[in-house]
């Protein structure tokens, strides 16, 4: 079984993989009872959404979690899945900029998702 902060660094790997633009990850565990962690991330399109909703949940299933449950996957321009620990919540731009997440989650501190990624060297 993963902790939370392995699941919020796969979640956020899976992202980056497939694009998913402007990756946020805010630690919520200290302030509410909903998640440790939620990762945002922006996507270009309805179908970039689904790629990458599918995405996060291949890569977490692959590491023995399974999501808990999957909301807006119809819905066109969100898609929340909740692993229970760690909540991915992916947007449109335009959806993202109306829900504000990080600003409606200011009292989470924010983590520096960039230490997660691999980066190629030369």
């Amino acid at each position: 079984m993963l902790t939370p902060i392995e699941m919020a660094k796969i979640a956020v790997r899976a992202l980056d993989e497939k694009k998913g633009r402007d990756l946020s990850m805010l630690a919520t565990r200290d302030i509410t009872v909903l998640a440790d962690y939620f990762v945002i991330a922006t996507a270009t399109s309805t179908t970039h959404i689904k790629s990458l909703a599918d995405e996060v949940e291949k890569a977490l299933k692959d590491n023995g979690e399974t999501p808990l449950h999957i909301e807006g996957r119809h819905g066109g321009g969100w898609v929340l899945v909740d692993f229970g620990c760690v909540v991915v919540h992916l947007f449109l731009e335009d959806v993202r900029e109306f829900y504000q997440l990080e600003r409606l989650w200011s009292d989470a501190k924010k983590v520096e998702v960039s230490e997660f990624l691999e980066t190629v060297k030369d």
